[in-house]
């Protein structure tokens, strides 16, 4: 059922499952990053504050609320907790948000919150260690692939998306080979050509192009205007830029295409 045949009760009541729902995900996610960054298991030991190492109670983990309850700072150790986790808790609520109100209560809700789910946990390991968990990759793939007896594609759309997917692959791995030879040094990283074969598959050969050019002119201002600020030539996670790109596709790829589509011809 989509969006638009519900009525306003239901749209609201669900619009407000879905911010919730993102919410707690957004708040698992956090902590699953930042163990993943710090080398550690996301899947067993509870939550614990990174200063004091105190385990945090059920009133400590309630997204967004929690912060502001304890004025940003741990009920413990007293020391100050990053704006990071109830923003990009809101972040992920509202995505989420966005999300169901273009997929509805189907299939394509499902497959898309997942994605989305692993580039905001990616994103967030991408920019303090400047690496994108395979795992995050995996789950993406997984999504995309039980997707398919819900997508209405035959089997020729699932052969070029299976191209799309090994072009951009292969194509961004001798990108990655070349630059590393002219620069003589890395370029892109390995999870960042990996994420571009994912894209692939999901948009397919001209919305992953889209996709990758948007990407890559937010990237460079962004790079530039941070640079030009600390006064030197710092690296960037690039799959943070990939992973907002993404997100733009999923929930506005079609009119995004035949608007950039529109200036070329």
């Amino acid at each position: 059922m989509t969006f638009s045949e519900l009525g306003l009760f239901l749209q609201i009541y669900f619009s407000v499952v879905a911010f919730a729902l993102g919410t707690v995900f957004g708040s698992f996610l956090n902590c699953a990053a930042w163990r993943i960054a710090h080398h550690m298991s996301f899947v067993r030991g509870r939550s614990i504050c990174p200063k004091c190492k105190h385990v945090l109670s059920a009133v400590d983990l309630i997204p967004i609320v929690s912060f502001f309850m304890t004025r940003g700072r741990c009920r413990y150790c007293g020391d100050k907790i990053s704006v990071r986790y109830p923003l990009t808790e809101l972040i992920l609520g509202t995505l989420t948000v966005l999300t169901f109100i273009h997929g509805g209560l189907t299939p394509l809700f499902i497959r898309d919150f997942a994605f989305i789910c692993c580039l905001f946990c990616l994103s967030l390991v991408d920019l303090e260690i400047y690496e994108i968990p395979n795992g995050t990759l995996f789950i993406s793939l997984m999504a995309w692939v039980l997707y398919l007896p819900f997508s209405g594609y035959d089997l020729r759309q699932v052969l070029l998306r299976l191209l799309a997917g090994a072009v951009y692959l292969v194509g961004f791995l001798l990108l990655s080979l070349l630059m590393d030879r002219i620069l003589k040094r890395d370029s892109l990283g390995g999870g960042d050509i990996k994420l571009m074969g994912v894209a692939g598959l999901y948009f397919g050969l001209v919305g992953t192009l889209f996709m990758m050019i948007m990407a890559c002119i937010t990237g460079l201002v962004v790079a530039c205007i941070h640079n030009r600020e600390k006064g030197k030539s710092l690296p960037i996670p690039f799959g943070p830029f990939l992973s907002v790109a993404c997100v733009c596709m999923l929930l506005a790829g079609e009119p995004l295409v035949n608007w950039y589509l529109g200036l070329l011809f």
